[in-house]
């Protein structure tokens, strides 16, 4: 991953993973999105670095980015020991988030996808297989991301093992999960990396999540949208950040 490359580039060691479900990683069934699953996919990667040879186990920073931003302050707070946490354009509010799509794509949108989370549940409980919901999708699309941006912005970093599915369960448990509510927990300091035009992951969600780690947050803030910040076009939007602490 560019990211990872770029961080071993500047001397750092970096640890880059696929969740179960997805990629190389094993697991069944495939696409599935398990937010238990994924905290403790994040708490073995922090635990298999803390045991490699040359790594500073009091050294570990955890980053994350959309809906892995929103994962690192509840991996953080739960390890206890990682030495700081960087969320870039973080999903910190699950709450917010479906407000957000009620807002953008309407309560008929929402029922709809929340319908697909539904039968996905059903199967499951009856040992049959998934029921997919899209993970982006053009305006008005069964979808879980179908901002005008969402699908061009997507496939634009989309790997070649990358599925436009998801398991539609995920719709079900999405609006209970709310780390940003935690920041105020860190044992550590963060930096959150905002996007201010973001239209999927809600701004004022990261906001909050900053304010609430008082005074150990430091925010940036770059005059883009949500996936802008992996492609060639941040390299100008990025030269002119604003920042708080």
């Amino acid at each position: 991953m560019p990211y990872a490359e770029r961080f071993a580039r500047a001397g750092l060691h970096a640890l880059a993973f696929d969740y179960r479900h997805f990629g190389a990683s094993d697991g069944e069934p495939r696409q599935l999105a398990s937010i238990r699953e994924q905290l403790e996919d994040y708490a073995a990667a922090i635990a298999h670095a803390r045991a490699l040879p040359g790594v500073d186990g009091e050294r570990i920073v955890v980053w994350g980015t959309s809906y892995s931003g929103g994962h690192v302050v509840a991996v953080a707070v739960a390890d206890g020991h990682v030495a700081a946490v960087v969320a870039q354009t973080p999903a910190m509010d699950g709450a917010t988030a479906v407000l957000n799509i009620a807002r953008y794509a309407g309560l008929g949108h929402l029922a709809r996808v929340v319908a697909v989370g539904v039968r996905d549940e059903l199967a499951a409980l009856r040992g049959r297989d998934p029921v997919m919901l899209a993970v982006v999708g053009p305006p008005r699309s069964v979808g879980a991301m179908t901002t005008p941006d969402a699908q061009r912005g997507y496939e634009t970093i989309a790997g070649p093992s990358w599925r436009n599915e998801i398991c539609g369960r995920l719709m079900l448990r999405a609006g209970s999960y709310r780390p940003g509510l935690l920041a105020d927990r860190l044992p550590c300091p963060m930096l959150v990396q905002i996007a201010d035009r973001d239209s999927v992951a809600p701004v004022k969600a990261a906001q909050d999540a900053a304010w609430r780690a008082t005074g150990r947050a430091e925010v940036r803030t770059y005059p883009i949208e949500h996936f802008d910040i992996y492609t060639a076009r941040r390299s100008s939007a990025l030269s002119r950040t604003s920042c708080t602490s």
